[in-house]
This record gives structure tokens, sequence and C-alpha cells, in this order.
């Protein structure tokens, strides 16, 4: 590895100690892992000319079509014997197209065109790679790089298709960055009434419109990166380079972007990096027949909980594969960032398993800290920024790493954002364990405000974990069976219902307003979707009837859904109004516990909630900072 000597600094490692004094201690961790980022740098460019280059081996790897119309296969498969290429362009034929054996592991191939000049492997074909082991054995692979497969009605696999059409879809300038975030968490295949898997064009043409009209201006988009097994939630990538075709084509999905964008909204990709599917013929999983490759060898390439692969971020070879992965999607599709999913379980040697993070700094340095992997988020979030100066970076971390969203000059990871995942656990603590009288404000507030100074955080008061069988929404936990005979204004209103609907306003807005820098909300919980979130699986006899969102219900005036949703609605056009995402943190003026009042300000904007479940309150005195009248700001029909 490159050496830069002993006196490594980390340029602005001052501005972190001004946020947190405490982390001087631990300077040399800080130093160390800058150091190790400076390597990689460096090696980046002597060996391949710069990040820039690098991060495009898109180009270059997989199927490239040049401009006579040759194309050029290359693969990284380090323990295979020989490589074939086979497919309809052959008529199968397994052993009349082999690769050619180069440095390093790797393999290429060139296919002239064909006699009218077009390119030998037509558009929308089929391909597989043939990959002969040191072991004898013959294995059929599809391209890590694959851009595009498909599954059959009744085959179990996936196939890779080539994606090369005729006429690209041309894809229109991002939008600005914004500068408060309101994200809608969403998954294009759940997003209809309908019990079936809906498509990219269902939700560009029915979806989108909703998302604009609610005032959010971010969508953060699940299970978009090709997963074989649906239930997966796309946790379990099998093609990283592929847009799942479950839902449509490459140029659906373009679409949609495109027109969120027209809509000035932005598009997050949920990616994951941390783990791969086990999946071996249409996986990454044994790709050239040996139990690395991509992966650590067993048991540090195995994720026990997941029953998934992990990767090894020392190898070269990785790190052009997941650093190119991150550029295609930004660069072919013009999404603005991303989610980095499992953020937990690369940090640590342990993963998260079976530990309990109190908060103590001794537990986030030292030796159960996977610095491959933390220098591989350092090294993302630097070429991500640095080519892409507005794209945006959440990470889903429990542990509270400490400059996990700090600039990586300070000698932080370089995440704009990280999700409070404490927020939800903490109000279905509440609805599951306490009656409306115990509730305690001090601890609300604790909870909603535990966050570290000049780390940017995303409150939300749920997301699709809570939505999942197993669990339930919030408005579920209010409400629960009740939701299914009485949310209707043709009968009488019970209590438990006004009680839930307005519970489910408070809590919304109290996070939106206290918890964060930036709010999620997933598809459906805006307007209290009943129900629980399940996909088909062996379980439910293959049932698509959870697996699906009933946009249909806010549709009905006469069903009180409407009513969160015009709530939902009206708060993100009073924070697009006033901006208090933006703003510094707010300032708690009270948290009676007694009259289970909450009161803040932020950003010239006065909260006060009344969370007693029997008292009001008339002329009741609170402190403001700034003396004056304040009048209402949310629409009082949405109340």
């Amino acid at each position: 590895m490159a050496d830069l000597g002993d006196n490594v600094t980390i340029p602005a490692f001052s501005s972190l100690l001004q946020m947190d004094p405490y982390l001087q201690a631990y300077k040399k961790d800080f130093e160390r892992r800058y150091e190790l980022l400076q390597k990689q740098l460096v090696q980046l460019e002597e060996a391949e000319g710069g990040f820039d280059q690098f991060t495009r081996s898109y180009k270059t790897f997989g199927i490239q079509r040049k401009p006579d119309n040759s194309l050029f296969f290359k693969e990284w498969a380090p323990a295979a014997e020989a490589l074939f290429l086979t497919g309809d362009f052959n008529d199968w034929d397994k052993f009349s197209h082999p690769y050619t054996k180069k440095e390093f592991g790797k393999w290429e191939l060139i296919l002239p065109p064909k006699q009218d000049k077009s390119p030998a492997v037509n558009h929308n074909t089929k391909l597989k790679v043939v990959v002969h082991t040191k072991q004898g054995e013959r294995l059929y692979r599809i391209s890590p790089w694959a851009k595009y497969v498909t599954q059959e009605d009744t085959a179990v696999v996936y196939d890779w298709v080539h994606w090369d059409p005729p006429q690209p879809y041309q894809i229109h300038p991002r939008p600005t960055k914004p500068r408060s975030l309101r994200t809608y968490e969403a998954h294009v295949g759940i997003a209809s009434p309908e019990g079936k898997i809906a498509s990219y064009t269902n939700f560009t043409n029915n979806v989108l419109p909703r998302i604009k009209d609610l005032g959010y201006n971010c969508i953060q988009l699940m299970a978009i990166m090709e997963h074989a097994y649906y239930a997966s939630f796309g946790y379990q990538v099998t093609s990283f380079f592929a847009a799942s075709s479950r839902y449509g084509t490459p140029d659906e999905l373009k679409q949609l972007i495109d027109v969120a964008h027209s809509m000035g909204i932005v598009v997050l990709l949920d990616v994951v990096h941390s783990h791969a599917s086990k999946n071996t013929e249409d996986g990454l999983n044994q790709f050239d027949g040996s139990n690395s490759c991509f992966f650590h060898s067993p048991p540090r390439g195995e994720h026990t909980q997941w029953d998934s692969r992990l990767f090894n971020y020392s190898s070269w070879e990785v790190l052009r594969f997941l650093l190119s992965n991150l550029r295609w999607w930004m660069e072919e599709y013009r999404f603005d960032g991303f989610r980095f999913d499992g953020v937990t379980s690369m940090l640590y040697h342990h993963h998260g398993i079976g530990t309990s993070f109190s908060g103590d700094y001794s537990e986030y340095f030292g030796l159960q800290v996977d610095e491959d992997s933390l220098v591989y988020l350092m090294l993302a979030n630097h070429i991500l920024h640095t080519l892409y100066p507005d794209c945006i970076t959440i990470a889903e971390d429990v542990s509270g790493m400490p400059a996990l969203c700090r600039a990586v000059q300070e000698g932080g990871l370089g995440f704009d954002y990280r999700l409070a995942m404490a927020i939800p656990d903490k109000w279905i603590q509440i609805l599951k364990e306490l009656k409306d009288e115990d509730w305690s404000m001090g601890n609300i507030v604790y909870t909603l405000t535990n966050r570290r100074f000049g780390e940017k955080c995303i409150a939300y008061a749920e997301s699709h974990d809570q939505a999942l069988v197993g669990d339930k929404s919030l408005a579920f936990w209010l409400m629960d069976k009740e939701m299914y005979t009485n949310m209707s204004s043709l009968v009488p209103m019970t209590h438990i219902i006004d009680r839930g609907i307005q519970l489910h306003k408070m809590i919304r807005l109290l996070t939106h307003g206290l918890g964060g820098e930036g709010y999620l909300n997933f598809m459906g919980n805006e307007f209290g979707h009943p129900e629980w979130l399940d996909f088909p699986r062996v379980g439910n006899n293959h049932s698509y009837h959870y697996a699906r969102r009933q946009f249909n219900l806010v549709d009905m005036d006469h069903l009180r859904y409407h009513q969160l949703y015009a709530f939902d609605r009206d708060m993100n056009r009073t924070e697009d109004k006033y901006g208090w995402l933006a703003a510094q943190p707010a300032f708690v003026s009270a948290k009676h516990e007694e009259d289970k009042v909450i009161v803040f300000d932020r950003a010239n904007v006065l909260f006060i909630f009344n969370f007693h479940p029997s008292k009001s309150f008339q002329n009741y005195r609170i402190g403001v900072e700034v003396p004056g009248k304040y009048p209402f700001s949310l629409h009082p029909s949405s109340l």
C-alpha cells in the first residue's frame, strides 16, 4: 500500500472537536482511518488514473457495444479455469465463444458485428457465462455487471438479458437539492390497491401526483436493485446493476425518476452494499466457483442472521464493483443519492448481533470496528460528494457511531443524514406498554432530541419496519380492529377512533417538528393505512392481499382516512413555508408531566401539544423568546 509517511493530518479535525470535544481522546483512531482513506486515493490515482475513471468501470466490464457494433465482454473470475459465453446468439453452444484469460483474474471476449454490421447479440436476448472451475465443474452464471435480468413465469432462476434498446431513454437534469428533506419511503411493487405487483408506470401515473400533493420533496425507493426473492423487501440483492424487472423495464424506471424531477422531487435509491444474496445461479455468490471472489471466505464472509454473504471491502476488484455501482445509478438513472442499508452491520465485526450500544465511546473505537468497510464508506461518500456536490447520502445505523455524519475532511464518514431509529421504537413502546395518563413528556422529549449535535438526523414516527407482518403501524396500534368498522363518517365517532386519529396527528407533528433535520414517512402511513404488510410467501399461500397500499381509501370522502391525509399534507406544506427542518434544533420551554403539555419553538414557529387524555386548558401560560401574536399555521380543516 502507498506510504504517506507518519504525519497524517486531518484537514478540518478541529471542526469536529468543536461539535464534540470528547473525541479528542480518539484522535489517533481518526487519524488512522483518514490515513487509510488517503492511501486508497493515492493507489487509485497511481493504478487507475483516479477515482473518476475507476468508478466508470461499468463502461468496461460486463458487455459493451463499441462504435463499430462489435461487442466487448469482460469479467473478473480469479478462481476460474476457463470462461465461455453462451446464449440465444449462438444457439446456446457452451464452447464456441471462449474468453481470453488476462492478468489479475480478468477474462475478455470480443464478438465482431454480424455481416449486416449489427451487433452479434441482439437487444432483449438471453446470455449466460459458462464457468469452468479447477475442480472440473461447469457452472452457469449471470454477469455481475448485468444491466437487466428477467424471470420467466414458471422459472426459479433469473436470466441475463442483453439490454441495448435502439432508442435509449433521454434523461433530463436533476432538480436542486432541497434545504428541508421531507422523504416519502416507497416500494413500487406494493404501490397499488390491487393484489398484484404494481409497475413503474403505475407509480409514475398514480403515486407521484399524490406524493407531490402531500408536500414531500424526496422519494426513497426501496427494492429497486434486482432481488430474486420478492418477500426479501429488496434486501437480498442478486443483480446489483439491474433495476428490478418485475416492475417493468429500465426505461420505465428512468421515466419515473424523470417525472419526479419535473415535479421538483429528488429520488434516492435504497442501496444494499452491506451484504448480498447467497444465490449462485443468478447472484454473485460463488461466481467463479470459489467461496470467496467478491466476499470474504466463511465464516467472516457470512452473516448468520441474514443468511447472506459479506463483501471483502479490502479487495481492489470489490471496490471497483461497488463504487462503480454507485456511479452507475447516479449516471444511468439520475438518482440523487442513496440511503445505505445495514450500515451498523458494516461498521463492526460483530455486525451489531447481540450487542447493545450504550453510547460509551469505547464501543466505537478498537478491534471490534471493521476498518475495511468503514474506510469503504468514507471513500464512497468522498467520491459521491466530490463528483456530485448535491448528492444526498443517508446512513441506517443504530449504533450511534460518532462523526458518521461529519465531512470526510473532518475525519468523519461523510454521510449527510442518519436515521433516528430510536424514535419509532419509542412510540411503539409507549403505545404497547403505557396508558395515556402514564406517558412521560420528559422521556418523549429526550428521545426526540437525543442526537449528536452537528450531525443531521432523519426523524420518523414509523417506517416500513413497523408496517411489516409481526408488528403494527401506529394507526393499528391506536385503533386496531375498529379501523374495519368505524372509520366511516356515516357511523358515530367512537372514543377509540377519535383518540386514535388525534394521537396519530400529534405524534407525527411532534416528530416532524422536534425529532431531526429531515422527516420520513412510509407510503400509506400518512393516512393511517389499515392492516400490515406481508409479501407473498409459502406461509400465506403466496397471497398479494397484504402486499398492497389501499390508496383508494383516501379517495372515499365518507372515510376518515382522508382527514389524516389532509393533516399530513398541511403539515408538510407548513414546514415548506417556515423551514423548521433546516433550522437550528428546537428550544423546549415546557415538558409538564401533570398537564401532559410539551411546548417548543423552532424557526420562529411555536409548537404546543396537549397530550392530556381528559383535560383541556384555556389561557395557558407559556414562555416564548419573542413576545407577540402567534397566528395559527395549520389549516383548521385538517385538524
